[in-house]
C-alpha cells in the first residue's frame, strides 16, 4: 500500500446512484417555510446573569421562542465572548438540556479555539411532553399525530428548527446592544437530532453561512431504511422509536409520503450550498456504516467529512478493549473548520476517487490542494456488511512531495473490507483531518 500526492487515477466513481438520483429534485413543500414564518407574539427575551472569567465574558439569557399546540417553549442561551475578538459572526450550537457550568465551560472552551463568540441554545426541543415523552418518543408521538390530524405544524422538528432562528434573532438583538459590532451571520451545528435541526435550520434561513451538523447520517430516509436492512440485517434498534409506532417502515399512503418529505433534509439539499462539515462516528450503532454515500454527491457548494474511527454516537474514540479516550478528534476538526470560515482563509480542496484497478486490486486516489502534512489510510473488517462493532486500524502514509496520493488493497477473500483515507492539515495551531468517502467491499 502507498499513499501520495495529486494526480487521478482512471477509477471508478463512488455514489454515482445518489448522484443520479439528485437530478431528480423534488417539489419543496411550504410547510417547514410556513411554520418559521408565523408570527410569535410571546417572542421574548432577557438576560439573567453575567459573569467574568478571566479574559471571558458570559451572558445566561432565557428565550421564549414560541408557542406551539399551546405549549410555551422557553430557552436557556448561553453566550460566550473572548475579549477582543471579532463579533460580526458566531458558532450556535443547539442541544437538549439546561444551562450548566460544564455547558458554559465546552462553550468557553470551543470560543477560545475558533476565537470568535459561542452562543448554546439549549431545551432543543421542550421536553418532556405528553406523558413524560422525550427524545425520539417525543419526536415519533407528533409525527404519529400529524398522520392522524394532516396538521403541518405537529412535526417537532419544525419547533425546533424555529427555537434556533428565533435564538438568531435574539444573538442578532443582544450583539447590538452589548458588542460594538452586531452579529450578521451564524454557523450552526448540533448532534444528532440537533444535527438533523441544523441542516433543516440551513435550509430556512440566509443568515446560516456554514453548518457542522453531527452524528445525523440520515439523509434520504427512504433509501437509507432499505439500505439498513441489507446492510445490518434489518433496520437499527437505535430508531425503535419509529418502527414501534408504525413509521418505519414508511407506511405507503399520501400523508405518510408527505410526512417523510417535509422533514428529510434530503428534500432541500439544492439549499446546502454553504460550506458544510458533516461530522460522524464510524461504529455509529444508528446508522450503516457507509450510509453518507447515500448522499454526498447530491450536495452542492464546499463539503467536507470527519470521520471519527472507533467512536460511536458520541463521537468518543475507545481503544482496543472499548475503553472511552476523548472526542478531542471531533472537537479539533469542528473547530478548525469553523476557524476556516471566521478567518476567510480557504480550505484545502479535495477530491478522490474509489475504483477496482486492473489487477482486481481496490485503490483509492486522492487529489488535494494544498498538499497534507500527513495522511492515513483507515481500514476494517466485518463477516457482514455490518461494521458498527468493526475495529478501525490505520497505516501512516509517507507523502513525496509532487507525487499523487493513492492506495491500493487486496480485495478480501472472504468477508468485507471497508476503507477510507485522511488527509492531515492545520490551522492557527488547530490540527484537522479531513477525509474521503468511505467504500465497502465484499469477496
Amino acid at each position: 500500500m502507498r499513499l501520495t500526492g495529486k494526480i487521478v487515477l482512471p477509477l471508478v466513481m463512488l455514489g454515482s446512484a445518489a448522484f443520479s438520483r439528485a437530478k431528480e429534485l423534488p417539489v419543496v413543500p411550504a410547510d417547514l417555510a410556513n411554520y418559521v414564518a408565523r408570527a410569535e407574539p410571546g417572542f421574548a427575551w432577557t438576560v439573567e446573569d453575567v459573569r467574568e472569567v478571566g479574559n471571558v465574558k458570559a451572558w445566561r439569557l432565557k428565550l421564549t421562542s414560541q408557542v406551539w399546540q399551546g405549549i410555551t417553549w422557553s430557552h436557556d442561551l448561553l453566550v460566550v465572548k473572548p475579549e477582543g475578538v471579532a463579533t460580526g459572526k458566531m458558532l450556535l450550537l443547539n442541544e437538549g438540556g439546561g444551562a450548566s457550568m460544564e455547558k458554559a465551560m465546552y462553550a468557553a472552551l470551543l470560543a477560545g479555539k475558533i476565537k470568535a463568540p459561542v452562543a448554546m441554545l439549549l431545551g432543543v426541543p421542550n421536553q418532556p411532553l405528553f406523558d413524560g415523552k422525550k427524545e425520539d418518543d417525543l419526536i415519533a408521538e407528533t409525527f404519529v399525530r400529524y398522520l392522524d390530524s394532516g396538521d403541518a405544524s405537529w412535526p417537532l422538528l419544525f419547533p425546533m428548527v424555529k427555537s434556533v432562528v428565533k435564538a438568531m434573532d435574539t444573538l442578532q438583538e443582544f450583539s447590538k446592544k452589548e458588542w460594538e459590532a452586531p452579529v450578521e451571520k451564524f454557523i450552526v451545528g448540533g448532534g444528532s437530532k440537533r444535527g438533523w435541526t441544523t441542516w433543516l435550520t440551513a435550509a430556512s434561513d440566509p443568515r446560516v453561512m456554514a453548518i457542522t451538523p453531527m452524528v445525523i447520517d440520515v439523509l434520504n430516509m427512504r433509501h437509507q431504511l432499505t439500505h439498513q436492512q441489507s446492510s445490518l440485517g434489518g433496520v437499527s434498534n437505535q430508531i425503535s422509536p419509529y418502527t414501534s409506532r408504525g413509521l418505519v417502515p414508511i407506511p405507503d399512503t399520501p400523508r405518510a409520503e408527505s410526512l417523510w418529505t417535509m422533514i428529510d433534509p434530503w428534500t432541500y439539499r439544492d439549499r446546502f450550498t454553504m460550506p458544510k462539515l458533516i461530522v460522524l462516528g464510524n461504529n455509529d450503532a444508528y446508522w450503516s456504516t457507509d450510509a453518507l454515500n447515500l448522499y454526498w454527491d447530491a450536495l452542492p457548494g464546499e463539503k467536507y467529512i470527519s470521520y471519527t474511527p472507533n467512536a460511536g454516537h458520541d463521537l468518543t474514540e475507545r481503544d482496543a478493549a472499548g475503553k472511552k479516550l476523548n472526542a478531542d478528534r471531533a472537537i479539533n476538526n469542528v473547530s478548525a473548520f469553523i476557524r476556516y470560515q471566521l478567518s476567510g482563509k480557504p480550505l484545502p480542496k479535495l477530491g478522490w476517487k474509489h475504483g477496482t484497478q486492473a489487477d482486481g486490486g481496490l485503490g483509492l486516489t486522492v487529489t488535494a490542494e494544498p498538499a497534507p502534512r500527513e495522511a492515513r489510510l483507515w481500514v476494517a473488517r466485518s463477516d457482514t456488511r455490518d461494521f458498527r462493532k468493526a475495529r478501525w486500524e490505520s497505516q501512516a502514509i509517507a507523502l513525496k512531495e509532487g507525487e499523487p496520493v493513492t492506495a491500493s488493497l487486496v480485495k478480501p477473500e472472504k468477508g468485507f473490507i471497508a476503507y477510507y483515507a485522511d488527509l492531515g492539515y492545520e490551522i492557527d495551531g488547530l490540527p484537522q483531518w479531513l477525509c474521503t468517502q468511505m467504500r465497502v467491499v465484499g469477496e
